[in-house]
């Protein structure tokens, strides 16, 4: 029987840490899950609070699951066939790709991708010349209602969605990376690309963002801050409205990647990945303007202007 691929982590702040490891390192793993090892982590991290009050616990976590702790970015590639940026603190993500993409291996990047949508793009460019295999996504993307895409049959074509879920923020990030992105990434995957225009309303109970697609398709997003949370679409089509639940799956994340790692084909467009973002920064403009619609055209262009950071 051949070894196993071998899992490194970079970022141990995070309960995808040990619930990613447990499902790698199941002896009983089948399908996609089944031959690899989680066996390295590194536990960088920030000052963020998130970050910070978090890394010893998970560190233990790891090690008690028979994960190796090392001490540099360096020792973990040294260790790894396949590896993944876990650290819950988007701002730092593109300073450790750069380390990791040196060694040409294929990379996740755990949600956000990075700290700004200039980031997001500066490091899928980074991938992209150096020939390394890389993606991200929520795991709302991949629940079994949403994914398998069976619903589209009965819906005709799409006119609009509303997608639903739990919001918090993060400090330091825009607001809606650390956990709209789940939400947003569902919407995503029932719309698909070609977002023009975001407007935005806040209020202290929910967050409602607004997307123009091409041909006049309307996608909502609403982040609930207070009352009952779950996680759900209303997808609009030319033949039925259809109401799908669904919660977030790591397993089913997990899955995705273990396909991606032994196949090198990421299940997510880089372009989708970047169109998320700068939804999400589209977002935060309209705010800044008193709610005026922001284009996702103008974000992309002032993006690229900085993406070289």
């Amino acid at each position: 029987m051949s070894s196993p691929l071998r899992i490194g982590l970079i970022g141990m702040d995070t309960s995808h840490v040990p619930a990613f490891t447990r499902l790698f390192n199941d002896p009983e793993a089948t399908g996609d899950l089944a031959g690899f090892r989680v066996v390295a982590g590194f536990p960088d991290g920030s000052d963020t609070p998130m970050s910070r009050d978090r890394i010893a616990g998970f560190t233990d976590e790891a090690r008690e699951l028979g994960v190796e702790i090392v001490d540099s970015v360096e020792a973990l590639i040294e260790r790894s066939d396949r590896l993944m940026i876990l650290s819950v603190d988007g701002r730092i993500h593109l300073r450790q790709a750069r380390a990791l993409f040196a060694a040409g291996k294929p990379v996740f990047v755990d949600k956000p991708v990075a700290g700004s949508l200039a980031e997001c793009i500066a490091l899928y460019d980074m991938a992209r010349a150096a020939g390394v295999p890389c993606f991200s996504a929520s795991s709302t993307r991949f629940g079994p209602k949403i994914f398998d895409q069976a619903w589209r049959a009965g819906v005709g074509h799409v006119h609009g969605v509303t997608s639903w879920g739990p919001l918090a923020y993060q400090a330091g990030l825009p607001e809606l990376f650390f956990y709209g992105i789940h939400g947003i990434e569902a919407l995503f995957t029932a719309m698909g690309p070609g977002c023009e225009s975001v407007t935005r309303v806040k209020t202290p109970l929910h967050d409602v963002v607004t997307g123009v697609w091409s041909g006049g398709r309307v996608g909502i997003y609403r982040g609930m801050l207070q009352g009952h949370k779950s996680y759900g679409l209303t997808i609009h089509g030319s033949d039925k409205i259809l109401d799908l639940t669904e919660e977030p799956s790591y397993e089913a994340l997990c899955h995705q990647i273990g396909r991606f790692f032994r196949t090198g084909f990421p299940p997510v467009n880089s372009d989708e990945t970047i169109e998320i973002y700068a939804f999400m920064e589209a977002a935060d403009e309209c705010l800044r303007r008193g709610g005026a619609a922001v284009t996702i055209a103008e974000v992309m262009d002032r993006a690229n202007g900085t993406a070289g950071c």
